[in-house]
């Protein structure tokens, strides 16, 4: 199995156009997940100073890095030739993300190497589920 990939990302959480808080986030990927990245952040931008993640997909980071994407609660677009936004919403609000696209773009290149995309396994776990679905389990 491929290893766990990580890669550290200089970002900026945009509060307001003129505040600012520049601080490395981490993004990850596991190959027994391999549709799906997370995105964490250290304590000190956590609201309540504990260590938070997002998790989404790797893809729509891909998809992100190259226009807009993300119909969801994440939206991801480029934001000039070094930067890649992040915006994410919850029930608690919203955040913008700045992250360097030069680490993006190294991460998925990673995550990629481990496990390229359309060889993604689902698992006899999904074969089963879908079996049983359909009446044949």
């Amino acid at each position: 199995m491929a290893a766990t990939v990580e890669q550290a990302v200089q970002a900026r959480l945009i509060v307001m156009p003129e505040l600012t808080h520049d601080f490395v986030a981490r993004l990850g990927y596991r190959p027994d997940d391999p549709f799906a990245v997370r995105l964490t952040f250290p304590p000190e931008v956590c609201p309540d100073g504990t260590e938070r993640s997002w998790t989404f997909a790797r893809d729509l980071l891909g998809e992100g890095l190259r226009g807009p994407a993300g119909p969801g609660d994440v939206h991801i677009w480029p934001c000039g030739r070094h930067w890649t936004v992040v915006e994410l919403h919850s029930p608690d609000g919203a955040a913008m993300i700045r992250l360097r696209s030069a680490g993006v773009r190294r991460f998925l290149a990673r995550s990629l190497a481990a496990v390229p995309a359309g060889a993604e396994e689902t698992g006899d776990d999904l074969a089963l589920v879908l079996a049983a679905l359909v009446g044949e389990g």
